[in-house]
């Protein structure tokens, strides 16, 4: 309890809650049209944003949103009107960011820019405006998918069926895209580039084990994420290792303990029949 008379410890509280809250209702919208792909693709091209704010002396995290949602834009517009398979124009995207990335690190003047937070992330060092960037992004989140939940669902799970009820499909996709690199990119600071994939989709895997419910997994998502950066900030912070592996090595203890625990309950069920 003493930690929490830290300031650092208290946004690194108030910024999992919010990232749990963002990546739970993103993550099942990714999980559940299986774009974990295209994803982890927009996750390493924000890395090109990242080195030319470096480059430029702006905001890393903003040029990385924007260079984020052009990459998604650019995965959608490839794959839907210039005949390009969908894998490959995440591949182009996914080299040309991280080739950008390190060109621009490396030409940037001055001192080289501290990468192992970005890449690998650390919970304890966010600020005030990583903060208010994650609460303004998850008041958004919250707010389109209360309103427009039924047409994501159809989206989401069937198209073609979305499309005959006159919901404008294409609109969705885009901005729903857009929602992914920022939601990408906002978690940085807290999972890193190499990891943060993993916090939109096994909180997500988690909750799928105990429901099928559209909005259900949105909740237990939100409610696993949130356990699994209490859990990787501790960790974290007493054995001193970098908070975005802590953070997903405890979801994935947590989701392995999940299956067990129901696959034992199912088998015992079954035996006593």
């Amino acid at each position: 309890m003493d930690l929490l008379q830290y300031g650092f410890f208290q946004h690194a509280l108030l910024g999992s809650l919010l990232t749990a809250i963002a990546c739970g209702i993103v993550g099942t919208y990714i999980v559940s049209r299986r774009l974990v792909f295209i994803s982890g693709g927009i996750t390493h091209a924000s890395f090109g944003g990242l080195g030319l704010g470096f480059y430029l002396g702006m905001n890393p995290i903003l040029m990385a949103m924007l260079f984020s949602v052009l990459s998604a834009f650019g995965v959608e517009w490839a794959s839907k009107t210039q005949n390009v398979r969908e894998d490959s124009a995440i591949a182009v995207f996914w080299t040309l960011g991280m080739a950008l990335g390190i060109i621009f690190t490396f030409l940037s003047p001055g001192f080289a820019p501290d990468l192992s937070a970005y890449l690998f992330g650390n919970i304890l060092t966010i600020t005030f405006g990583d903060i208010a960037l994650l609460g303004g992004l998850a008041i958004l989140l919250i707010l389109f998918f209360s309103c427009f939940l039924h047409p994501i669902i159809y989206v989401a799970f069937d198209r073609e069926f979305a499309r005959s009820q006159g919901i404008p499909v294409q609109a969705f996709e885009y901005v729903l895209m857009m929602f992914i690199a920022l939601t990408i990119v906002a978690c940085l600071r807290m999972v890193g580039i190499v990891l943060v994939i993993s916090l939109l989709t096994i909180p997500q895997m988690t909750a799928n084990l105990f429901s099928h419910r559209f909005h259900r997994i949105i909740w237990l998502s939100i409610g696993i994420g949130y356990l699994s950066c209490l859990g990787g900030l501790l960790i974290s912070y007493y054995l001193n290792v970098p908070s975005g592996a802590a953070i997903i090595f405890f979801s994935i203890i947590i989701y392995a303990i999940c299956k067990g625990g129901k696959s034992f309950w199912l088998s015992l069920h079954q035996n006593t029949r």
